[in-house]
């Protein structure tokens, strides 16, 4: 039995639900030396900004249980070269096109968007766990109030479908979906890493050089189902869904609770050809669950 695969989010068609998530895939380059990287869903860009980052000192990658932690620090070429340099062979693989963006000001943020929607990008996707240079270092994603102000600036610069990348790290992950919603976005992408720390007993510092990064991973999977649910059901704004994903019942389970589509992470460092094997085992369970497209498991979910 063949599978529909495609979904649709925000009017984009995807050829299937598996994206290759931020920051973990770099542009593809490099992971298009291993297989065809057009046969993925669609690829999300390391995070950009308006000019190049060099990102933070090492050590900025720790391994912990089930998981990584990571303080990168938006290392990236600055969008204008990745307007020049990136874009052009990614657009190339015949895959949908997603532009990660970051900034430090709401003026950053409407800089870059305004810049990219002259592009051929397909989508823009907001990082907004990034500091608040204006509010105290405060990530522009904590609270509802400053997540619905950062999406209605940058949606009224942006002409491409707007995806809201939300951090886990609030007190109530559904209210800033509906912040985001208000605000103009198209999709919401969730979770972002949750705020962790590594400590090396015997030199009594942090193992990170910045003190505590991101923890991503299979052993944030339960926290990222969680959240997925709760915005299904409070939103009506399409979800793509990430957190923990590492085999193609993972990525069914995150459509069971709502998402539209997923993005892979963490399981492309530990194997370069996960992503592509999340698709094939996502088909796969799917033909001999006698589906025949795949988005008719989004929501379903059985709650008694």
């Amino acid at each position: 039995m063949s599978v529909d695969m495609r979904t649709t989010v925000a009017g984009v068609e995807f050829k299937n639900p598996v994206i290759a998530a931020s920051g973990t895939f770099g542009f593809g380059r490099e992971y298009n030396n291993f297989y065809d990287v057009g046969k993925l869903g669609g690829i999300s860009s390391k995070g950009l900004t308006l000019k190049p980052r060099l990102g933070n000192p090492p050590v900025r990658i720790a391994e912990t249980p089930s998981g990584m932690l990571n303080s990168v620090g938006l290392q990236n070429p600055g969008v204008e070269a990745f307007i020049e340099t990136e874009l052009p062979f990614m657009k190339s693989l015949g895959t949908v096109v997603i532009a990660n963006v970051a900034g430090a000001t709401e003026s950053d943020y409407v800089s870059i968007v305004d810049i990219l929607s002259k592009t051929d990008v397909d989508m823009i996707e907001l990082n907004i766990s990034c500091p608040n240079v204006k509010n105290g270092g405060m990530a522009f994603g904590v609270s509802p109030d400053s997540v619905e102000s950062i999406t209605r600036a940058v949606r009224k610069a942006c002409k491409k479908p707007l995806i809201v990348k939300l951090t886990p790290n609030v007190s109530c992950i559904a209210d800033n979906a509906r912040a985001a919603e208000r605000g103009g976005a198209d999709a919401i992408s969730l979770i972002n890493t949750v705020a962790g720390m590594a400590v090396d007993y015997k030199t009594r510092k942090p193992v990170l050089a910045v003190g505590g990064g991101g923890l991503s991973g299979a052993c944030v999977k339960p926290i990222a189902l969680r959240m997925v649910h709760e915005c299904f059901k409070t939103v009506g704004t399409p979800i793509m869904g990430l957190g923990g994903i590492m085999t193609g019942e993972d990525a069914a389970e995150f459509m069971l609770c709502g998402a539209s589509a997923v993005q892979v992470g963490t399981a492309n460092i530990l194997d370069p050809f996960a992503s592509l094997r999340i698709v094939n085992e996502l088909t796969n369970l799917a033909e001999s669950d006698n589906i025949a497209k795949i988005t008719s498991i989004i929501g379903g979910l059985i709650v008694e």
